[in-house]
């Protein structure tokens, strides 16, 4: 049976957002902090360093609960990340395209993978405890 109504590209975009909702109201309901409930950090088990997204479940959780301090001390990049991805994310889904195309040969990737590097590489330096998940 096919589809009639509404076209391929805007039911993709319905079901990932429908998606996202479902994630983040188990993100809500469930714990990170509490042991079992998600998968660990496969670079953190085997290496004993923090990875650029060590914290983020944990500071979304808090994020969600109201608690913005304690959100910041698991991670400090998720709320700004949060709202760019959220404006970026209204503007998808009502314009159809993203407002911005990042392409891997461009400046906006190579940008944002140096930002990443620099931030891995700091979060796990002595003295920088301010950007490891507390």
């Amino acid at each position: 049976m096919a589809f009639t109504g509404a076209s391929p590209r805007r039911s993709r975009r319905v079901l990932l957002a429908a998606g996202g909702v479902a994630a983040t109201a188990y993100l809500y309901a469930v714990n990170p902090g509490e042991s079992g409930r998600y998968l660990p950090c496969p670079i953190l088990a085997t290496t004993g360093f923090y990875c650029p997204g060590c914290g983020g479940l944990r500071s979304a959780h808090a994020l969600m609960h109201g608690n913005v301090a304690e959100s910041l001390s698991f991670h400090p990049l998720v709320l700004p990340l949060l709202a760019v991805g959220l404006i970026g994310g209204a503007w998808w889904f009502a314009r159809g395209r993203p407002p911005v195309r990042i392409t891997p040969d461009g400046w906006g990737f190579r940008l944002a993978l140096l930002a990443t590097v620099a931030f891995w590489v700091l979060r796990n330096v002595p003295g920088w405890d301010w950007l490891s998940p507390a």
